[in-house]
C-alpha cells in the first residue's frame, strides 16, 4: 500500500510519467457543476492530476465531454435474465461502470446458495457490483418462497469485500413491531456501519420516523412528489426509479432542484435485458431526466456523485485525483449518447460494444438448475366456481405502475364457473407454489393485463416467484404450465393449445444460462408473439404480471395462498363478502 500511494503522488506530482494522459477533453465537474477543459492524467486506474501532464500514453478526446462512469443506484440483476457476468456485458456499453444490487430474487429461490452464486459469478467482472444482502426472505408470512434467511444466515457475508449493506426492508410491520429477527438483521448491519435500504411502497410519513429511526437511509419506491418530500424531509435518500415494471421518473423529476439535488440518485431496480440492450440502463434515466428540463450536469451528478456518497464509496463518482478512472466519453450532454467507456484507466466499450466476450464466470449449481417442482398439475386445479350475477374481487394493473387497485366485478358465468373474457380484459389469475411440490393454488382474476386471446406463464413472479399464469381459458393455462414445467422455468406464451414462443430460465427459473445475444434473441420473439394473444399496451406485460404477485405494494395482489390485501394486512377471498379475516 505504501508503495502505490508513493507512486500514485508521483505521477501527480510529475516525477514520474502517469500511465494514460487524456488531452482535448472537456472534464464534467459534478463537484462545482462547471466543465474544465484540461488534461487528465491517470496512473494504476486512478486520477492522479488534473492539468497539464505528459504520460507514457495519449489519447485524443476531441473535444468531446469526460463524465464519471455511471452507478445504478439500485438493481436486482435476476430481472435482466442473464446473470452478473453476461450483465456487466450489456450495462457497460451504456456508460453504467457501477452496480449496487440486491440479490433478494435469487436468494427466495435458493437462499444462500443463490447469494453465493451471484457473489461468485460476478468477482473479477468488468462491472463492480456491490452486493446488498437481502433483508427479506420470504418477503412476508403471506406467501410460501423457497427459501428463509435469518439474520445468522446473512451475517457471514457481511466479510465478503463487496457486501457493503442490508438490502430494502420490504417488512415494514416487522420493524414496526421491532420483533426480534429483522432487529437482529439491522443490528448487524448498523454495528457494521452499513447501508441499509428502505422500501416504503404506501408508507405515510409517520413511517418514515420508524424507517429513520431503524437506521434506514433510502428509498424507491416514490411514485408520487408528495411521497418523495416526506423522505426528503425525513432525511432519506430518494432513489428515482425507471425500469421495466415501474416508471416513476416524470412523476417525481420535477421535485429535483438545486437546493435538495443531492439527495436524489437513479435506479432501474428491474429492468429486462431488451430494455436495457435497446434503451439502457441509468443513461436513459439521465436522458430522460434531461428531456423532463433538468439541467444534465445535475443529471450527471445524481447518476454519479450522489450514488456513490449515498453508499460511501469514496473513489467513485467523479473524475477528480484519488478516484477511480472509471470514465464515459459523450459528444453531447442533452442526447447523452455514450461513445467510449473507460474502467480503471482502460478503454472496454465502444460505440455501445464491448471489447471482449462475455462468458459464465461461475457455472450455476445443480441445485439451481432444477427449481420447478409442482404436483401433477390438471386443469381442475384452476377451477373458479362461481354463481350467475355474483360479485368478484379483481386486480385492476395500472400500466408501468407497480400499485394496483382492488375493484368489483361481475364476471361472466358459464356452468358455475368464472368465464374470462377478453372483451372486458378481464383474466383468470393463478399463482402455483413451485419450490416445496406443496400443490398450493392462488386463482383471482386481473384486468388490464391487455391479452384478448391465449395464455401467459412464468416463473418470475416477485419476490416468492412461484409460477403465475394468466389466460382467458384453462387450457392454454395448463399447456403454459406444463411448458413452463418441461423447460425448468421461464416465460410462455400459448395460443389455441399451442406455444407460441418461450424462453428458458433455467437459472433459478430466474436466468438464462445461454448467452446474452442468444437470451435477448428468444426475448424479441415473445416480444413479437405478444400480438398473437390480442395485446397491443404500451407497457411491458410481463413485468407487469411478474409484479401482481408482489403483497407488499398495494392494493391487492395474488400469492400462491390467494388474493392478499395489503391495505387489510390480510388474505381476501376472490367473491365478495366472504373475506377470510
Amino acid at each position: 500500500m505504501n508503495y502505490e500511494i508513493t507512486e500514485q503522488i508521483k505521477a501527480a506530482n510529475k516525477e514520474i510519467k502517469p500511465d494514460l494522459v487524456i488531452k482535448n477533453g472537456k472534464i464534467v465537474n459534478v463537484f462545482t457543476l462547471e466543465i474544465e477543459e484540461e488534461d487528465l492524467a491517470i496512473h494504476n486506474g486512478f486520477i492522479v492530476g488534473i492539468g497539464s501532464y505528459e504520460g507514457k500514453k495519449t489519447v485524443d478526446a476531441k473535444g468531446k465531454f469526460i463524465v464519471p462512469g455511471l452507478i445504478d443506484g439500485h438493481v436486482h440483476i435476476e430481472s435482466s435474465m442473464v446473470p452478473p457476468s453476461h450483465f456487466a456485458h450489456v450495462v457497460v456499453p451504456h456508460g453504467v461502470t457501477t452496480v449496487v444490487t440486491d440479490p433478494h430474487e435469487i436468494a427466495n429461490v435458493a437462499g444462500v446458495e443463490g447469494i453465493q452464486f451471484m457473489l461468485d459469478d460476478s468477482e473479477g467482472s468488468i462491472l463492480d457490483t456491490l452486493f446488498m444482502l437481502p433483508s427479506c426472505v420470504p418477503a412476508t408470512p403471506f406467501e410460501n418462497s423457497g427459501a428463509e434467511l435469518s439474520a445468522e444466515d446473512l451475517a457471514p457475508f457481511y466479510e465478503h469485500p463487496r457486501v457493503i449493506g442490508l438490502a430494502e426492508v420490504m417488512d415494514y410491520p416487522s420493524v414496526s413491531n421491532a420483533e426480534p429477527g429483522m432487529i437482529q438483521k439491522l443490528t448487524d448491519a448498523r454495528t457494521r456501519h452499513r447501508v441499509i435500504d428502505g422500501h416504503g411502497a404506501g408508507l405515510d410519513a409517520h413511517s418514515m420516523n420508524v424507517y429513520g429511526s431503524a437506521g434506514i437511509t433510502t428509498d424507491h419506491e416514490s411514485t408520487q412528489m408528495e411521497e418523495a418530500k416526506e423522505r426528503l424531509r425525513k432525511g432519506l435518500y430518494v432513489i428515482i426509479r425507471e425500469g421495466s415494471g415501474a416508471k416513476d421518473l416524470r412523476s417525481l423529476i420535477p421535485l429535483v432542484n438545486a437546493g435538495n439535488a443531492r439527495r436524489f440518485l437513479f435506479c432501474t431496480d428491474d429492468k429486462h435485458l431488451d430494455e436495457l440492450k435497446e434503451n439502457g440502463s441509468i443513461d436513459d434515466n439521465v436522458r430522460l431526466a434531461v428531456s423532463q428540463g433538468l439541467d444534465p450536469i445535475l443529471a450527471i451528478q445524481m447518476a454519479t456523485l450522489n450514488a456513490s456518497e449515498c453508499y460511501g464509496l469514496k473513489t467513485k463518482g467523479a473524475v477528480a485525483p484519488g478516484y477511480q478512472a472509471d470514465l464515459l466519453f459523450i459528444k453531447n450532454l442533452e442526447e447523452f449518447q455514450v461513445e467510449e467507456v473507460y474502467k480503471n484507466g482502460k478503454l472496454v466499450a465502444k460505440e455501445g460494444e464491448m471489447l471482449s466476450e462475455a462468458a459464465l464466470i461461475k457455472a450455476p449449481p445443480s441445485a439451481l438448475m432444477s427449481s420447478v417442482n409442482l404436483t401433477c398439475f390438471t386443469k381442475e386445479m384452476l377451477s373458479m366456481k362461481m354463481e350467475k350475477g355474483g360479485k368478484a374481487y379483481a386486480i385492476k394493473l395500472k400500466p408501468n405502475s407497480l400499485v394496483t387497485e382492488k375493484i368489483t366485478v361481475e364476471p361472466a358465468v358459464i356452468k358455475d364457473e368464472f368465464q374470462p373474457e377478453g372483451d372486458a380484459d378481464l383474466l383468470k389469475m393463478a399463482v402455483i407454489e413451485r419450490h416445496h411440490n406443496t400443490g398450493n393454488v392462488g386463482l383471482g382474476m386481473i384486468q388490464g393485463l391487455g391479452f384478448t386471446k391465449g395464455a401467459i406463464a412464468l416463473t418470475v413472479a416477485h419476490d416468492s416467484h412461484n409460477l403465475v399464469t394468466a389466460g382467458l381459458n384453462d387450457e392454454d393455462m395448463l399447456v403454459a404450465i406444463q411448458e413452463i414445467e418441461r423447460i425448468n422455468g421461464g416465460i410462455v406464451l400459448v395460443k389455441d393449445g399451442d406455444v407460441l414462443a418461450s424462453i428458458t430460465l433455467n437459472i433459478a427459473g430466474l436466468m438464462s444460462s445461454e448467452t446474452g445475444e442468444k437470451t435477448y434473441s428468444e426475448l424479441k420473439k415473445l416480444d413479437k408473439s405478444l400480438s398473437e394473444l390480442g395485446f397491443n399496451g404500451d407497457f411491458n406485460p410481463f413485468s407487469a404480471l411478474s409484479f401482481m404477485c408482489l403483497p407488499v405494494i398495494p392494493a391487492l395482489k395474488l400469492t400462491d395462498l390467494g388474493y392478499f390485501d395489503a391495505v387489510k394486512g390480510t388474505h381476501i377471498a376472490f367473491k365478495v363478502n366472504e373475506e377470510i379475516e
